[in-house]
């Protein structure tokens, strides 16, 4: 008896839509459908072995989910990088309470108690754009740096002592660091841990949930990675993004317009190419414009506002996913489900 409850919950949790009421159209029917075989040969594919979990969703309606070699949706994993993005809708939110002046704050000013005894002159040019769009100039703590930076005593003061190696507002140079200082600074504006305005301003959103997140010496969450969320917390997350900022039930939680400035290109990767915006990547797959947040390992959050599709995958975290082409075959997973969904 308990094994058909279990399975006929399942199956309604299937046949309802995400963050709404009402029964699946026909056209998400024929879209999971589709999808099932796409799924069935990612499972079976060697190149795709660290994959854990996708899910899929179109217009707020679960299309379909899937948990790869016995890892689970509803399980928590490192979403690793793909946390930044997260991190700028915090920024986002504290600009429209009015707690940060807009992206062209410097920062300085917030951070002076942690800046260098002699800081050279182009740390008072950093604003807070350049944080959230990886042009702070500063020499990246990312990559081969990064160990060394998350040893040190002092994470903010560290990253506040490194060398620049270009001109605030100058190329992206991918760091960390970048998003950690925005999570002090959150810290310092508001008086609350980052983890603490992350549960109360994206509370609202229904299945949101961070659990354990690395903090720094001084216990500072750090901004950027190591934060624990289950693929359909981040699926929430899209969501939101998706509905320009507005829950199911039409509440307002990051500014409509934050979302469209997010999106907007700064600057592009010198190692992809892609362009990224404030802490989202943008680039063309499928024959769809896509933006997306991108974590070691390959943990991916991809929206498509054409399709009004939300898709997440997330995967082992236990090697890189650029390098070795991973991250190429999980953009090429997605086209594959673009095709279905636009083909339904």
């Amino acid at each position: 008896m308990r094994r058909m409850i279990r399975i006929f919950s399942l199956l309604l949790f299937f046949c309802l839509p995400f963050g709404a009421t009402g029964l699946a159209s026909a056209q998400s029917t024929a879209s999971a459908a589709g999808l099932g075989p796409r799924l069935d040969q990612a499972a079976s594919d060697p190149a795709l072995r660290p994959l854990k979990t996708v899910v899929v969703a179109r217009n707020g309606r679960v299309l379909t989910e899937r948990g790869f070699h016995g890892h689970s949706p509803s399980e928590t994993t490192n979403i690793k990088s793909a946390s930044k993005s997260i991190i700028s809708a915090l920024v986002g939110i504290a600009i429209g309470k009015g707690l940060l002046d807009g992206p062209d704050q410097k920062i300085a000013p917030i951070l002076k108690a942690d800046l260098p005894s002699s800081p050279d002159p182009r740390l008072n040019d950093i604003s807070i754009g350049n944080l959230l769009s990886m042009q702070a100039g500063l020499d990246r703590m990312s990559g081969p740096n990064y160990g060394r930076w998350v040893s040190s005593r002092n994470w903010v003061r560290f990253a506040l002592s490194q060398p620049f190696v270009d001109q605030p507002g100058g190329e992206m140079l991918y760091s960390t660091a970048s998003t950690h200082l925005l999570s002090a600074i959150l810290t310092k504006v508001s008086g609350r841990s980052t983890l603490a305005l992350a549960r109360d301003w994206l509370g609202p959103i229904e299945g949101f949930r961070i659990g354990a997140w690395e903090r720094d010496p001084q216990g500072i969450y750090l901004g950027g990675n190591q934060m624990a969320m289950s693929a359909r917390s981040l699926l929430a997350f899209g969501e939101l993004y998706r509905n320009g900022g507005r829950t199911a039930e039409g509440v307002q939680v990051v500014p409509a317009d934050w979302i469209v400035q997010s999106w907007q290109r700064r600057t592009n990767s010198r190692f992809s190419g892609d362009e990224y915006g404030y802490g989202w990547f943008t680039r063309e797959i499928g024959g769809e414009q896509v933006h997306f947040g991108w974590g070691y390992g390959g943990q991916m959050l991809y929206i498509v506002p054409s399709l009004d599709l939300t898709v997440v995958m997330t995967s082992e975290e236990s090697g890189p996913s650029a390098r070795n082409g991973y991250r190429d075959l999980l953009h090429g997973l997605l086209a594959d489900i673009i095709g279905t969904v636009r083909a339904a």
